[in-house]
């Protein structure tokens, strides 16, 4: 292979080719109606098909076994070929050459150097904008310095100030409508509804994020003064991923390497709050949970990672979160620990006040893996009798299943027996997988896999815009709308939905796996199998507004909620509060509206 696969290729490769075309000339499918074929599943014994294929969705799906996934993972499961492979086959197929990267044959492929050459652009104005001597810039300056940061700590991060203006870096970089709608393309813009464009980051200190190439990609802005959100980052763009970037990595690897492990925290001050006390081997994630790609890149510098949290609730969930993810990569020679700070602290505080070498030393007493994972099982039952014990047994098992055989595992069970209090026989036969051949999973009850009757409000939402991405279209400023509802998947849900925005011909199978290497791969997988029982499009549209109307009427109770909360704590006054009130409910959608 002669490089990498740009994005743009995958994505109309997928476009064009049939998955029932590449299924059927390796499994002989058959007809069952409006776009749908059949066949026993390859994957499992069966004598009645319970194997479907969709021209519609180019997905496939089997109801016995719950085997499911896109052309691409087809290939990758039935002939048991990697991802690079499976694109060459595609490729093959369509009889298209591959316009590998650095043979630079895709005309799209410049696209991304004209977005990245845009954003060191952009770099370079809001370094400029906080050395400009303004009244903003000298709040801003002030503002570091009260965090504790030296002038070449600035620098060296390229700290910068979007000034409190509604188009300065668009009238700096804008020439013409085409450099817009780039500038649009890489997250820096937003359009006007009556024509124009704006800023996205106004009234900020910029924190620069890159690539591990150190190119920058998107940026970070933290709001001078008051304001919501508190943070803002760059969404996702054609040469931006959150769920595969970590901050300070450009910079951070050589030293990985050399400590011997990655520190893993929450924010950007606290990356750059530990490199000015000399601790230069932190990256941090941007918004999001732990990915498996952050995971696979880290590991690839070390074998040993500590996540650090803030030892409040989220931190916990965050933690938890953390782990769940580690679980399927954790083999022989790889550590992960996890340490939890003092109440009222991050990394950014505690360093500042106990120094480099006290911190270390929390560091280094950061609990092993198997140590969270067993304790907080522990606290979820009561061991001191039998129905506990069997609990604990009954909790481990998902965790358990999803570890790699070796001796992580073994000593795990180890240790659950001892905790269970029963021989190590009986744990691993409680603990094991059900018997099945490694190429051929578990049969699951039809229920399980096809019917979305257990669905959550925002899992349907996704399930059903990943199954019809059409629906982005003429949805998308309500689904925008609803980005602060604090609830799990949202996030998913608003970033589905930009990235439809700036690639509105992506089909069901090139969404997927857009996030091949992130989480949420998997998620995407099991909701693009669901069945939501309506086949007319109308009626699909239909139900899709309901959802966003009544996720939109939760954020306005959770809104209305935080402002009550506020008025409660003296931050607002009740006229405040009401002025705002009035505003929210001129807000609410209007059948009209969507």
């Amino acid at each position: 292979m002669a490089g990498r696969i740009p994005q743009p290729f995958i994505d109309e490769l997928l476009g064009r080719v049939d998955i029932v075309d590449i299924i059927d000339s390796r499994v002989p499918l058959k007809s069952a109606g409006r776009g749908e074929y059949k066949a026993c599943c390859p994957f499992h014994e069966e004598k009645t098909p319970s194997f479907t294929v969709s021209t519609d969705k180019q997905f496939y799906h089997c109801f016995g076994c719950g085997e499911h996934g896109t052309a691409v993972g087809f290939l990758m499961n039935y002939a048991h070929l990697s991802f690079v492979e499976a694109i060459e086959e595609l490729a093959a197929h369509a009889g298209v050459d591959i316009p590998y990267e650095q043979q630079t044959f895709s005309p799209k492929s410049s696209d991304s150097d004209n977005l990245l050459n845009l954003l060191e652009q952009a770099n370079q104005f809001f370094k400029q904008q906080l050395r400009d001597g303004s009244a903003l810039a000298k709040q801003a300056i002030e503002y570091l310095k009260n965090r504790g940061l030296s002038g070449e700590t600035a620098r060296d991060f390229e700290i910068g100030l979007a000034a409190d203006s509604w188009d300065g870096l668009a009238k700096a970089l804008g020439k013409d409508e085409s450099t817009f709608k780039k500038l649009q393309k890489a997250g820096l813009v937003n359009e006007r509804d009556n024509g124009g464009y704006y800023d996205r980051f106004r009234g900020r200190i910029i924190f620069p994020i890159h690539d591990f190439k150190g190119r920058v990609v998107a940026f970070g802005g933290r709001v001078l003064g008051e304001g919501e959100p508190k943070y803002l980052n760059s969404p996702e763009t054609p040469v931006f991923h959150k769920g595969s970037e970590l901050y300070n990595l450009h910079r951070a690897r050589g030293e990985i390497k050399k400590s011997g492990f990655a520190l893993v925290v929450e924010g950007y001050m606290d990356v750059i709050a530990l490199a000015q006390f000399e601790i230069n081997h932190a990256v941090a994630t941007l918004g999001t949970a732990t990915t498996r790609a952050h995971l696979d890149r880290l590991f690839r510098y070390t074998d040993e990672i500590v996540f650090c949290f803030d030892g409040d609730k989220a931190g916990e969930r965050a933690a938890w979160r953390a782990l769940e993810n580690v679980l399927p990569v954790i083999s022989a020679g790889r550590q992960v620990k996890f340490l939890f700070l003092p109440q009222g602290h991050d990394p950014d505080s505690l360093v500042q006040e106990k120094g480099k070498q006290d911190f270390e030393k929390m560091v280094a007493m950061a609990a092993p893996l198997s140590e969270f994972l067993l304790s907080n099982l522990e606290k979820q039952t009561d061991l001191s009798h039998l129905e506990g014990r069997a609990r604990l047994l009954s909790l481990a098992k998902p965790y358990l299943n999803q570890l790699k055989q070796g001796p992580l595992k073994q000593l795990l069970l180890e240790q659950l027996a001892r905790m269970a209090q029963t021989d190590i026989s009986t744990t691993r036969s409680q603990l094991g997988r059900s018997e099945s051949k490694p190429d051929q999973p578990a049969r699951r009850s039809k229920a399980t896999s096809s019917t979305p009757a257990n669905l959550s409000l925002i899992a349907k939402a996704i399930s059903l815009i990943v199954q019809y991405p059409g629906l982005n279209r003429v949805n998308n400023k309500q689904i925008q709308a609803l980005r602060d509802l604090e609830i799990n998947g949202m996030d998913l849900f608003v970033d589905l939905s930009n990235l439809l925005d700036s690639n509105p011909e992506l089909n069901t199978a090139a969404l997927i796996e857009r996030y091949r290497s992130t989480n949420h791969h998997k998620v995407l997988e099991k909701l693009a199998a669901q069945h939501h029982l309506l086949t007319d499009e109308a009626l699909i549209s239909k139900e899709f507004e309901e959802i966003l109307t009544t996720l939109n009427k939760q954020r306005l109770d959770q809104t209305r909620n935080q402002l009550m909360e506020k008025v409660k704590s003296g931050q607002m006054t009740e006229e405040q509060a009401a002025n705002q009130l009035k505003t929210l409910h001129n807000q609410r959608f209007k059948s009209s509206d969507i």
